[in-house]
């Protein structure tokens, strides 16, 4: 995760107790997981459309090549 083993991930959690306090910490905790969900959906979202377009792009060349070579075995 990130390079963070277990004791780092344990002292930054001390540390963000202490800075946030106990009550605000499970709200912050779900904010960032919301935050993160959402970043995730965007992100795989962006991926589909990408792929999608170079599927686009590969048949255009595709259709683009076969009519060519059609037209040079007309000639």
């Amino acid at each position: 995760m990130f390079g963070i083993g277990m004791p780092e991930l344990i002292i930054i959690m001390v540390i963000a107790l202490i800075v946030i306090g106990p009550q605000k910490l499970p709200e912050l905790a779900r904010s960032l997981g919301k935050g993160m969900s959402e970043f995730k959906r965007a992100s795989e979202g962006f991926k589909q459309a990408m792929e999608e377009s170079a599927k686009t792009v590969d048949t255009k060349e595709e259709t683009t090549k076969e009519a060519a070579d059609g037209e040079k075995a007309h000639e």
